[in-house]
């Protein structure tokens, strides 16, 4: 099982902040995918994911018990 945590625009477009799913072994981009796949209002354009807080790759691999943070481009100034 792997915690995803949802912030900011990531989060209104899931409607909910958190949620733990019951898979595991499968790259950052298949999670997005996942995501993309049960949320409707979700676009992975620019969306940035930390594994046990650490920026990811697409190709980098989650396995059970970590947590994926899905975080939404920023901007500043």
């Amino acid at each position: 099982m792997i915690k995803v945590i949802y912030f900011a625009v990531a989060r209104e477009m899931v409607g909910k902040g958190e949620e733990t799913l019951k898979v595991e072994n499968l790259k950052v981009k298949q999670l997005l995918e996942w995501i993309e796949s049960s949320y409707p209002a979700f676009d992975q354009t620019g969306m940035q994911v930390a594994i046990n807080e650490e920026y990811a790759m697409l190709d980098d691999i989650v396995k059970s018990g970590d947590v994926c943070a899905i975080i939404p481009p920023v901007s500043g100034g």
